[in-house]
């Protein structure tokens, strides 16, 4: 079969018309968005329109109420009929409960005889028409159930109703007026009916007609001949097909359809599921495949979009889908790999794929003959991040000629962007007893077994070289150049194997990379905001993280401390994660918004080689997204503010986009938030305040006193730990 594009219709409704769903809709590939005439007031369109007009350039389709019967309004929204009871249905618009009810037209209630069965909402309740006068008809319900409004009348024999409403009418005009070309015609009966909405929709509009009962199935061909694209609404079809017969019936019109050159959109529960949960069903799954694999052209996401909790998330399913049939199709059974699932979430690992470097259970490496090398614990740090892929691409320590190559140029050998040099420094004596082709056990000064080093290289580098290629700088009162000049210039280099890890009593928040992207598929999450910190929580922090969330319109944040070997005068590792805990514990953050996880390694100091560095290391945990702050990973005043920017605009798009902040303080005295990077003004409340709130279970006033909860927190955390490091 050959592969072709699959286009994607999303419907647009509470759930969806906003910034950020309209943004990601762009962004994920969306075709086509939908707007529901039947859920629109005619006096809302023109002010929608404009909005969504505004934010994309996705064009826009009316889709019109048709030749359809339709509840009226409910006092509560829904009301549950009862059997053997007599239910009152009007011409009049009325508040309706459960003795009386109004049907949308008006005019329809007139077109009904004594005897018509009516079936309400999907067959949920089935009625029979027992009296009739002008106004109103008396209905026996035969079958009781819960019916809501606005929800689809179906009566049991053909009824003459002009394809339009008035209200179609109108709202075609303003289309028209603001430049949409795509109108979508709701239960069409006959080929005339095309002809009528042609008419209304003018030169150069592009007709979709649905086929959603019967007489338009009787009359396919004359209607797919006159329209651009059939969409098959399968929801209700069916409600005058049987269920069992659906797709068979999908099948034969969408081959008959483009036999007469209409292009084919299937609706209807596609992804229902996803209304309410983050992933779909199995069998949504097997049935999009197949929807497609049957031909269809396009793929409607209705409810899923309009109403559900996560729109986004849907169409990002179903260009998934589409993807995985398109390369199928493309390459044949013999194409199809399988994937770990758990690495679906976020962006691809740098390199393509993540570097495990770790034994499985099975495997020995037979250590106890082999000569050791006692290692600084920051070195052993390094071996683990590469081990669980935190560091991918590399496998190792780096080589003299991949040293120089970040050096030089900020990219690995291989022309992948790469800023941070990882080497093993070991005293000239301990170089001196190897080669390449030596396999060595690297200990911890406790004499833990670690890790496996197979030797590729060993060589010399000039350590005052390195530090000012490094750090920019020969300044011993850096503490990176401190750190290199102390080591010295002998340099083992190879890929490691990790044993066991150095013991830390952080382990409670550690996520490798896999876990972490684990962690964001389970959530749904695709586009994940990173935050690098090895300070305690921060009432600023917390404003540049929220407004990253809200600026580049992401699923989640990814507060990742660095729990590593500290400088003097850092906070200690337990402070900072036991604040960030207390800041969820509290509720302060947005539900379910938040992952906290340690990021087990050390500051190198290194300025913008070390921005672009963690955010690297981040992108390999899953993230799309990375907060640069005014002084990244600096010290002293080493570094210029924009130094990461420039670095980043050499390097080009590296996978993660950064996002930058200048210096954000507080003023005590007009009591807001001064921001170098247009953050908003925060209202804050005293401490007592935020005490006796929490404490009652109160909710806050708004998100940016969250900030002031911060200074509480942070206070408590005081107390309860002591602050002095030797």
């Amino acid at each position: 079969m050959k592969a072709r594009e699959v286009e994607l219709l999303c419907t647009l409704g509470p759930a969806s018309l906003n910034d950020k769903v309209i943004h990601w809709l762009d962004r994920v590939g969306t075709s086509l968005l939908r707007v529901n005439l039947s859920h629109t007031k005619i006096e809302d369109l023109e002010r929608i329109i404009t909005f969504i007009q505004k934010r994309t350039r996705i064009p826009i389709c009316l889709d019109t109420e048709g030749a359809q019967v339709r509840t009226g309004p409910l006092v509560e929204g829904k009301v549950m009929v009862h059997e053997n009871r007599f239910l009152t249905a009007r011409a009049r618009p009325v508040a309706g409960d459960q003795f009386s009810i109004s049907f949308y037209p008006a005019y329809i209630v007139n077109k009904l005889q004594v005897g018509d069965f009516i079936s309400i909402d999907f067959n949920a309740v089935l009625t029979q028409v027992v009296e009739k006068d002008n106004e109103a008809v008396i209905l026996r319900v035969l079958n009781g159930g819960e019916l809501g409004q606005n929800k689809a009348v179906t009566v049991q024999r053909t009824l003459d109703m002009p394809p339009l409403t008035e209200k179609d009418v109108a709202a075609i005009a303003i289309g028209r007026r603001m430049g949409i070309r795509h109108f979508a015609l709701s239960f069409a009966h006959r080929g005339s009916d095309v002809d009528g909405i042609r008419a209304k929709a003018g030169p150069g509009a592009i007709i979709i007609s649905k086929i959603e009962c019967l007489s338009g199935l009787r009359n396919l061909a004359a209607i797919a001949e006159k329209s651009d694209a059939i969409l098959i609404d399968r929801g209700d079809l069916s409600r005058e097909v049987p269920i069992e017969q659906i797709p068979a019936v999908q099948k034969m019109i969408i081959r008959n359809a483009k036999a007469h050159g209409a292009k084919v959109y299937v609706a209807t529960n596609l992804l229902e599921s996803m209304t309410s949960a983050p992933t779909p069903t199995r069998a949504e799954v097997n049935d999009v495949y197949n929807t497609l694999a049957d031909g269809a052209d396009g793929l409607v996401l209705a409810a899923e979009t309009a109403i559900g909790q996560y729109p986004v998330a849907c169409a990002r399913m179903v260009v998934k889908i589409a993807e995985q049939f398109r390369r199928n199709m493309a390459g044949g059974a013999h194409a199809i790999r399988v994937r770990p699932s758990s690495l679906h979430a976020g962006v691809e690992p740098h390199g393509g794929r993540l570097v495990i470097r770790t034994l499985g259970p099975a495997e020995d490496l037979e250590i106890n003959d082999l000569p050791t090398v006692t290692a600084a614990d920051e070195d052993l740090t390094d071996v683990e991040q590469i081990a669980r892929g935190t560091f991918s691409p590399l496998c190792g320590f780096m080589d003299k000629g991949c040293l120089e190559s970040v050096l030089e140029h900020n990219r690995l050998p291989s022309g992948l962007a790469w800023t941070m040099p990882v080497v093993l420094a070991v005293p000239k004596e301990t170089a001196s007893r190897f080669s390449n082709g030596d396999r060595v056990l690297l200990c911890s000064k406790s004499g833990l077994s670690h890790s496996v080093l197979d030797i590729s290289e060993t060589y010399e580098f000039d350590p005052e070289l390195l530090a000012r290629k490094w750090f920019g700088t020969d300044s011993r009162e850096h503490p990176g150049v401190a750190r290199v000049l102390a080591r010295g210039g002998h340099f083992l280099a190879g890929s490691i194997t990790l044993i066991q890890p150095l013991p830390s009593p952080y382990r409670r928040y550690d996520l490798t990379p896999a876990q972490l992207r684990t962690v964001f598929a389970h959530k749904g999450w695709t586009r994940v905001v990173a935050f690098h910190s090895r300070n305690l929580v921060h009432r600023v922090h917390e404003v540049i993280q929220l407004a990253a969330l809200e600026r580049t319109y992401a699923d989640g944040l990814l507060i990742n401390p660095v729990v590593g070997n500290a400088k003097r005068g850092d906070f200690m590792p337990h402070l900072v994660l036991d604040g960030y805990q207390a800041m969820l514990d509290y509720g302060i953050y947005p539900p379910g918004k938040v992952v906290l996880a340690s990021f087990i390694t050390y500051p190198r100091f290194a300025g913008p080689r070390e921005a672009v560095f963690t955010a690297l290391c981040r992108k390999n945990m899953g993230c799309s997204h990375f907060i640069i702050g005014r002084d990244h990973s600096g010290v002293g005043g080493f570094y210029g503010a924009n130094e990461s920017r420039e670095l980043f605009d050499e390097l080009g798009d590296i996978g993660i986009e950064p996002i930058f902040f200048d210096a954000i303080g507080y003023d005590t005295q007009s009591e807001s938030y001064v921001d170098l990077n247009a953050c908003k003004a925060a209202t804050p409340i005293s401490g007592s305040e935020i005490r006796r709130a929490l404490r009652a279970g109160e909710a806050l006033p708004n998100w940016m006193m969250r900030s002031e909860v911060q200074e509480v927190v942070r206070a408590e955390v005081m107390m309860k730990h002591a602050l002095f490091q030797e």
